[in-house]
Formats: structure tokens, sequence, C-alpha cells
């Protein structure tokens, strides 16, 4: 939970960041667009990981009958 707040903060206060057009901007733009990006991408993992691996061990379950360690 901490993980997914700290990501959900991050990219709260990027936004205004992102849709800038001040003096500055063209610095910091480019700078918070492969942050912004990488956010995305951690918040999906925090998700999608766990799913993955929960398929991956209910199917060895099916296969074989008990938990493969």
């Amino acid at each position: 939970r901490p993980a997914a707040m700290t990501t959900a903060v991050t990219l709260i206060a990027l936004l205004p960041i992102l849709t800038s057009t001040g003096r500055g901007s063209d610095i910091m733009v480019p700078i918070a667009i492969p942050t912004f990006g990488g956010m995305l991408i951690q918040s999906m993992t925090i998700f999608v990981v766990p799913v993955l691996q929960c398929w991956w061990r209910e199917s060895g379950i099916k296969k074989h009958g008990r938990i493969k360690e």
C-alpha cells in the first residue's frame, strides 16, 4: 500500500509539470515525461505481477495436484 500511495502522489505531482507552458517548461517537460511513464509502468506492475504469479501457481496445482516450491 505505501508503494501505491507514493506512486499515486508522484503521478499527481507531475501533472502540472507536464501541462506547463511557461518559462522553464522546455527543460522540465522532457524530464517529467520518462518519470511519469516509469510511474505508470510501476503502478501497473504492482497489480499485474501478483495476478500472474497466482495464475502460474494455480496452474501448477491443477497439473500436479500439489504446490511446487
